[in-house]
């Protein structure tokens, strides 16, 4: 795990490696000003001439100075390393997602995937930071102030054999008792974000139903257990502080009382006042390293459950992969389904799809009906290779598709989902999402054979008309045409339409259906539909029902042989059509 988060410091090695040797000057500057502090108050003591006390004045300035310089340095090397570091790891995270395919899509929530890029990334960002610049000078600061210690204050620094186990083995319980706490808040936070997503992309559905004060107290109970786990973990966590207080003021009373009571019987022989003020200063350095050190427990800590999530997303492999010398081209829109078996996942009992066995002529149109889950949206996707088949084959142009270059495939096989969403921008941008370098012509070329042209023009801006996010400022059926214009704009070999004409209109579906039928004769057309009527006119009909085939013909022969398609077509021409458009 860790050379995988050092891969993502990359360009930002130099300033991550540049700023532990500043921490490491600043801390050593800063255990030698009260060694050169009890040099001076021993002259003054003494009687020292101006010129010396003028020079020693000099020397702590000097100290000062550049102590000042390294730490302000290490500060903007540690921000520039850490910032840098949390860029590359958010980038790499999100290209790893987007070479994810379905499979891997399917065991991240959004929300958790948004925490991981988010907070989790910004917990990892401050322990990255802390252990270069923290975790460096904490450890420096305690050994280096230990040492000077004992050479400054001779056996009054045993003191510290009593005190930092004591502040040392405190602060560690708390730590512990800390984190289970913390650990706790992370799944919170995906709670807390899918709430939040949720209501945000169904608002209008909440404001239809008047559910306000339910989301509201949602929301709460969310925060609400973030906030308890919070307070929880941080009132163990501030323990730390009279602890602490309690430590430094003992080591403060010891020192003045014993170091005191031996400058004056031994009159500053075996140890004098400069010396005991070290000795104060060096204490108090030992005592707020090792608070540094345990606050840097605590984060790292943290940050480890957050390390630990990014990690499952950069380890996750996608499913699939292009083979050795891919195939780019596709020579036409056959399809065939050789003895297809398909499982969403290994330890399912039974497959979504069973004994598929089908061939697809180039340019045909091919309908498809059944039940919710009879597996319609299952058969489609594979063939873009958006799932493997777990046994048989999938062939477009004769080939299977494992053995073409991903891209180059789904550069050829168009789907238009039921669901499928506009992107914030304007309606030529969206359109352009089909085919970047598309003219205008050719936009509304596609939009009139998707039945869109109309409406677009009726905008007062027409295709410069912007699009809110998710397209929510055009109706559902005028969502569904401009995704069908925009999959006609890749001009592919194989079109699919998933329930994608459900929100329009009989007649603007039946039109649709006719031009792509007039224009795009080549096409490969599989049209997965609700209605009868949307694929009645169709080559050939798909009947599926629990993940299988159960008939095959046009809408005549369906009609003598098929006991489903009958019942369907009866309830929908006894008024059900509506109904189960």
């Amino acid at each position: 795990m860790l050379k995988r988060f050092t891969g993502s410091i990359r360009e930002f090695r130099t300033v991550t490696l540049l700023t532990p040797i500043i921490i490491a000057g600043e801390a050593i500057i800063d255990c030698l000003i009260p060694y050169t502090m009890a040099e001076m108050i021993n002259q003054i003591k003494a009687g020292c001439e101006f010129e010396i006390l003028l020079k020693y004045g000099g020397i702590l300035l000097a100290m000062a100075l550049v102590s000042l310089f390294f730490g302000a340095a290490a500060g903007f090397t540690a921000a520039r390393a850490s910032a840098g570091f949390a860029r590359n790891l958010r980038r790499d995270i999100y290209y790893r997602v987007q070479s994810f395919t379905f499979e891997n899509i399917d065991k991240f929530s959004a929300s958790s995937l948004v925490t991981r890029m988010t907070t989790d990334v910004s917990n990892v960002q401050m322990a990255f930071m802390m252990i270069i610049r923290i975790a460096v000078r904490a450890p420096l600061m305690f050994i280096f102030s230990i040492i000077m210690a004992y050479i400054m204050g001779r056996a009054l620094a045993t003191m510290f054999v009593v005190v930092v186990p004591l502040l040392g083995f405190g602060l560690f319980l708390i730590s512990r008792f800390a984190m289970p706490a913390f650990r706790r808040v992370f799944g919170k936070y995906d709670a807390l974000n899918e709430s939040i997503a949720e209501n945000v992309r169904a608002a209008r559905t909440v404001k239809g139903f008047v559910r306000e004060e339910y989301e509201k107290q949602k929301f709460a109970a969310a925060a609400e257990g973030i906030r308890r786990d919070f307070t929880r973990a941080e009132r163990i966590v501030a323990l730390s502080s009279p602890l602490m207080q309690v430590c430094f003021y003992f080591n403060m009373v010891f020192v003045l009382l014993v170091g005191s009571r031996l400058v004056i019987t031994s009159r500053g022989q075996y140890i004098d006042v400069g010396q005991l003020s070290a000795m104060l200063t060096y204490g108090a350095q030992i005592l707020f390293s090792l608070m540094a050190l345990a606050m840097i427990y605590v984060m790292i800590t943290i940050s480890a459950a957050s390390a630990r999530r990014i990690s499952e997303v950069l380890d996750e492999e996608p499913a699939m992969k292009n083979p050795d010398n891919p195939i780019t081209e596709v020579s036409d829109g056959s399809i065939e389904f050789d003895g297809v078996i398909f499982k969403y996942s290994e330890r399912a009992e039974r497959p979504t799809l069973s004994d598929i066995n089908l061939k697809i002529k180039s340019g045909e149109t091919i309908g498809i009906l059944g039940g919710t889950g009879s597996g319609k949206s299952t058969l489609v996707q594979l063939i873009p290779r958006l799932y493997d088949v777990t046994e048989g084959s999938v062939k477009v142009g004769g080939i299977d598709v494992r053995r073409y270059d991903i891209t180059a495939l789904r550069e050829q096989v168009s789907m238009v989902l039921q669901k499928n969403l506009l992107f914030s921008g304007t309606i030529k941008d969206n359109l352009r999402w089909g085919n970047e370098n598309a003219t205008d012509e050719e936009l509304r070329e596609a939009c009139r054979l998707a039945m869109a042209d109309g409406f677009v023009s009726s905008f007062p801006q027409g295709y410069d008309t912007v699009i809110e996010q998710g397209g929510t400022n055009v109706s559902g059926g005028q969502r569904q045409r401009l995704c069908i214009a925009r999959a006609l704009l890749k001009r592919p070999k194989i079109l699919i339409l998933d329930d994608s004409t459900s929100a329009v209109d009989t007649r603007t579906d039946a039109q649709i259906r006719k031009n792509l039928r007039d224009f795009m004769p080549e096409t490969t057309k599989i049209i997965i539909a609700q209605r009868v009527a949307s694929v009645m006119d169709a080559d050939r009909i798909i009947v599926m029902d629990g993940g299988r085939i159960v008939a095959c013909g046009t809408h005549d022969e369906l009609l003598r042989s098929s006991e489903i398609y009958r019942e369907i077509y009866s309830q929908q021409i006894k008024g059900g059509e509506d109904h189960a458009g």
